[in-house]
C-alpha cells in the first residue's frame, strides 16, 4: 500500500494516515486485511459509529483509506459501493470578531508563537501550510506570500499585509532562520502542528477568549473579515486555495455585512496593531529573508 501512494504522490500526511488506518482496521479483527472482506469492513464502521463515537473527519479519513486500499492495492476487488461515505454535516465553522482576533494575536508573549498565529490569520494558511514555510516563501516586493506544495500538492499565491512582513522583519532578527521559517526544536525539520495548536490554545486562555479556539479559527476568521470588507468569493476562494466554490461560500452564512463596505484593498491584517519595528538590514534586496 505504501508503494501505491508514492507513485500517486499522496502527501506525507495522507500516507501516514492511511497506513494507520488499515493497521487499526486489521488490528480489530486480529487478521491481515487481505483476509477481511465486506462483511468485516461493514462491521468495522458500525464499530467506529456506534462504539467509538468518532467525529466525521475521522470517519471520512478511514473511508477513504479502505476505499484506497480495495481499489488500489488488494487484488481481490470489493465493490467501491459497499464502502459508503456518510451524509455531510453541513455546519458553519465558529466565527472569531476582529476585537477577538486582535486580543488573541496580542496574547503570546514570545515572538515566534505570536508572528505564527499572526500568519494564519493575516495569510489565511492552514495549520500543515505554516509549519511547511521557508524563509524563501516570502515576496516581501510584492506582498505576497508562498504557499508550496499545499493540500492537493499545488502551489498558490496569498495576502502578505504590510504589518504581518513587519512582524515576521522582527521575528527574523531575533532568531535568523536559514531554512524553515518556523525550525522545530530540531533544526532540520519543521514545528509540528500539535505545537503550533498547542501555542494558539494557550493564547486563547491568556487572551481570556469564551469561545473554544483552535488555530484553524484564524483562517474562518481571515475569509469572513475578508468577505465582510467587499472581497469577492472567487478571490477568497484563490487565496485560502478551495478547490470547489462551495467550500468557500460556506463563510456567506456568517459574515456580517455592513451598509458601506470597506475598500476592497483593506485586508483583515489592517485593524491589528504591534509595536514598530525597524527595517529589517535586507529591505530593498526584495526579499524579507535570506534564501536558505
Amino acid at each position: 500500500m505504501l508503494e501505491d501512494l508514492q507513485i500517486r504522490h499522496y502527501s506525507p500526511t495522507t500516507v501516514r494516515i492511511y497506513l494507520h488506518v488499515i493497521a487499526e482496521f486489521a488490528r480489530y479483527f486480529s487478521k491481515p486485511p487481505d483476509q477481511l472482506d465486506a462483511e468485516h469492513i461493514r462491521r468495522y464502521q458500525l464499530f467506529l459509529i456506534k462504539e467509538r463515537r468518532v467525529s466525521q473527519s475521522t470517519y471520512i479519513q478511514t473511508v477513504r483509506a479502505l476505499r484506497f486500499f480495495y481499489t488500489h492495492t488488494f487484488s481481490r476487488k470489493i465493490a467501491i459501493e459497499r464502502i459508503p461515505f456518510p451524509r455531510r454535516e453541513r455546519k458553519l465553522p465558529l466565527i472569531l470578531s476582529r476585537g477577538e482576533v486582535k486580543a488573541l494575536l496580542q496574547a503570546p508573549r514570545n515572538l515566534r508563537q505570536r508572528t505564527i498565529l499572526a500568519v494564519l490569520y493575516g495569510s489565511g494558511l492552514r495549520v500543515s501550510e505554516v509549519t511547511q514555510l521557508k524563509t524563501s516563501d516570502i515576496d516581501s516586493a510584492r506582498n505576497v506570500l508562498w504557499v508550496r506544495s499545499g493540500k492537493g500538492r499545488k502551489d498558490r499565491q496569498t495576502l502578505l499585509p504590510t504589518k504581518l512582513l513587519e512582524l515576521l522583519r522582527r521575528y527574523w532578527r531575533t532568531r535568523r532562520p536559514t531554512g524553515w521559517l518556523f525550525p522545530g526544536a530540531d533544526p532540520t525539520r519543521p514545528i509540528s502542528p500539535k505545537a503550533v495548536f498547542l501555542a494558539c490554545r494557550k493564547a486563547g486562555i491568556r487572551a481570556g477568549l469564551p469561545k473554544p479556539v483552535h488555530s484553524h479559527l484564524l483562517r474562518h476568521a481571515f475569509a469572513t473579515h475578508l468577505l465582510e470588507s467587499g472581497v469577492n468569493l472567487p478571490t477568497i476562494q484563490i487565496l485560502l486555495g478551495h478547490a470547489n466554490l462551495e467550500t468557500t461560500a460556506r463563510y456567506l452564512h456568517v459574515a456580517m455585512y455592513r451598509s458601506v463596505p470597506r475598500p476592497v484593498l483593506w485586508t483583515p491584517w489592517t485593524s491589528i496593531f504591534f509595536p514598530a519595528s525597524d527595517e529589517c538590514t535586507s529591505a530593498g534586496t526584495g526579499r524579507c529573508l535570506p534564501h536558505p
